[in-house]
């Protein structure tokens, strides 16, 4: 031991050469064997524990786990260090304190005591003179992964599945939830992918368009393209109002795209060409509904391509075809024998041509003839519309012995040249009609109208307006005692200055079922409004409402009518005001309101009168729906709450 000296290398001082950094440096000519054999045995140990140590300190969650923690004095630290080898040279600390490594590298009996700072003398080990065998820790920088988890590869990874409703559900559904969708909506969710525009423009969706709502805002070109796309699919086709179809080529684009319609609409293109138009006709042979009111195009000519192109026409509405006379209705007529409406309005030459009124005749098949504003019409061409060209009359009752017309909507208004002659000739051979609108026939009296009320059971609508000849006693003997008074639901008496309270006190005693009276322009007074209000009132009581809630059921209409004064408009407010209608039950006794079961609820009267008392007539007829619909469900909801505990009750008791 005196021969030889063991020297510890420190990183401070070179190593020798032949020597390597960390291992015993014996002076030579000594044996280390024969000197320190467990210094021997021990170096091996201590290698293999180094070699470990660098293998283990590579391991990314090794080093995070003996990474020092960050100090709140310093959180942002640019490197960190690791463990990367052991050295067994003592490390000095420069702040004077211990290792933190000495301790825990402890071998046999060689003292492992920290060591100082240079200046501050070495302590000797009690095992070994002068040996001073220290495991120290070596850092070296290289950035730390701050994570203290690793992620695991993407491949085992179990990615989470996204329940997707819309792609599991049928074709079937997602056509019926997108059915619920007007054409410009269609349009707007289309845009949303590709399996979205391929749904949006599948051809269930689209048997029906209307652009009647948004003709005023789509461009002429995206017009165009949505028809080319959804054509073929389209059976009923509204174009009502647009004007965007104007030019040729995109008429044309429209016309090659649709044809499989059903019912088309063309009211007020007015830019739509003849040829274009009669291009369509001729590719939709199975048209049943066809809308031409105001088309400049339609004349003759295209009436007879209706004629011959469209036999299953049911209805036709041509009013306001300037171009076009009463030959044009004739070819129609004759070539549509399944024609069951018909509109005709502002169509000249009726007068001159007798061959349509007897086509009319013979067809027999019109429900609905509307024939307003055709101003030449004169008495001979509607007798023989109705009648025929010959009639034949029965000698003891006088009464036509033509067999009975299916007309059930008549409209004659403006027809002005029409006399009580030819009016007669609808009674007792309508018995079906529902409509009668005779508006503006100044030549009309009582004597015109006294056979067709009482002739007439399912009449429903009225119009008698302008009619200056009309007395009280049409009113009091025929309307309120017809057979068709408990049905009569619209009369329209405007301008009909002889009418007075003594003509229609009658009629709403007795025409219980009204639901709109017109009679600005007459002599009734605040006694008929009280009529009127104690007729809703009865009929609320006696019969089921229209519906449960509170509701407007009979609108009045009273402008310029000098007699009403604000004490006849108050009695109706009041009326409306009134709280809603009770009854007992003969069951438990409990009062319900609405009537029986509750499903019977208030009926209120709509006003119209005049411009200076309007606004306070809609304000307090708001409040008043509002209010008492609000009453309406309490009262319910509360009338329920005794029946459940009534159960309830009735139940314990058995039990």
């Amino acid at each position: 031991m005196a021969d030889s000296t063991i020297s510890h290398s420190t990183p401070d001082s070179p190593a020798s050469p032949g020597s390597e950094a960390g291992s015993l440096n014996v002076q030579p000519g000594s044996d280390v064997a024969e000197q320190f054999p467990v210094l021997q045995h021990k170096s091996k140990g201590r290698q293999r524990l180094l070699r470990s140590l660098q293998r283990i300190s590579s391991s990314q969650n090794l080093r995070a786990r003996i990474t020092r923690p960050r100090a709140s004095s310093a959180p942002y630290r640019s490197s960190a260090s690791s463990l990367s080898c052991v050295s067994l040279t003592s490390t000095p600390s420069p702040f004077g304190q211990p290792s933190s490594s000495s301790s825990y590298f402890s071998f046999g009996d060689v003292s492992t005591a920290p060591t100082s700072v240079a200046a501050t003398p070495a302590v000797e080990t009690p095992g070994c003179d002068g040996i001073e065998p220290v495991l120290a820790v070596r850092k070296v920088d290289h950035p730390v992964s701050t994570p203290m988890t690793i992620s695991l590869p993407t491949e085992i990874k179990k990615k989470a599945k996204i329940f997707n409703f819309w792609d599991i559900i049928p074709n079937e559904i997602k056509l019926y939830v997108l059915s619920f969708l007007s054409p410009r909506e269609l349009v707007r969710v289309s845009r949303v992918s590709k399996k979205f525009h391929e749904l949006c423009f599948d051809g269930q969706l689209w048997t029906e368009f209307d652009a009647s709502n948004f003709y005023r805002d789509i461009p002429a070109e995206s017009l165009t393209k949505i028809l080319e796309t959804a054509g073929p699919f389209v059976h009923d086709l509204n174009l009502r109002g647009c004007l965007q179809i104007e030019h040729m080529q995109r008429a044309q684009r429209l016309v090659k795209a649709c044809h499989n319609l059903y019912s088309t609409t063309l009211e007020g293109c007015r830019n739509f060409q003849r040829p274009t138009l009669h291009a369509l006709l001729k590719t939709n042979n199975q048209l049943v509904h066809l809308n031409l009111t105001g088309l400049p195009a339609v004349n003759n000519a295209t009436c007879k391509i209706i004629s011959r192109e469209c036999p299953d026409l049911e209805s036709l509405n041509i009013s306001g075809c300037r171009e076009m006379d009463a030959r044009g209705i004739r070819f129609v007529i004759e070539g549509c024998p399944k024609l069951r409406d018909l509109c005709a309005s502002s169509i000249r030459g009726f007068s001159s041509n007798a061959d349509v009124a007897t086509a009319i005749f013979k067809t027999n098949n019109l429900e609905r003839l509307v024939l307003s504003n055709c101003s030449d019409m004169t008495d001979d061409t509607f007798t023989t519309m109705i009648l025929g060209p010959n009639p034949e009359f029965d000698m003891l009752t006088n009464r036509p012995l033509t067999p009975p017309r299916k007309l059930r909507h008549l409209d004659l208004t403006r027809c002005c040249r029409l006399s009580d002659n030819s009016i007669k000739s609808l009674a007792y051979v309508t018995p079906q009609l529902e409509g009668l609108s005779l508006s503006n026939l100044t030549l009309l009296t009582d004597s015109a109208l006294e056979p067709i009320l009482a002739s007439s059971p399912n009449l429903t609508h009225l119009d008698l307006e302008d009619l200056s000849h009309l007395t009280n006693s049409l009113f009091i003997n025929h309307v309120a005692k017809s057979p068709c008074s408990p049905k009569l639901e619209h009369l329209a008496i405007s301008a009909c200055e002889s009418i007075s309270d003594a003509g229609m006190l009658p009629v709403f005693q007795s025409c219980t079922n009204l639901r709109s009276v017109l009679m600005d322009n007459t002599r009734i007074s605040n006694l008929t409004l009280t009529e009127a209000a104690d007729m809703v009132r009865s009929r609320s009581l006696s019969r089921p409402s229209p519906s449960p809630f509170p509701v407007t059921t009979l609108h009045l209409t009273i402008y310029d009518t000098p007699l009403v004064t604000w004490t006849g408009i108050l009695e109706i407010l009041s009326r409306n005001s009134e709280p809603l209608t009770a009854a007992k039950t003969p069951k438990d006794g409990v009062v319900e309101v609405g009537g029986e079961g509750g499903k019977r609820g208030k009926e209120v009267i709509g006003l119209k009168c005049f411009h200076t008392w309007q606004m306070t007539v809609d304000e307090h007829t708001r409040r008043v729906l509002r209010v008492l619909a609000r009453q309406w469900g309490l009262r319910r909801y509360s009338l329920e709450c005794i029946r459940e505990g009534r159960k309830k009750l009735i139940c314990q008791q058995r039990g």
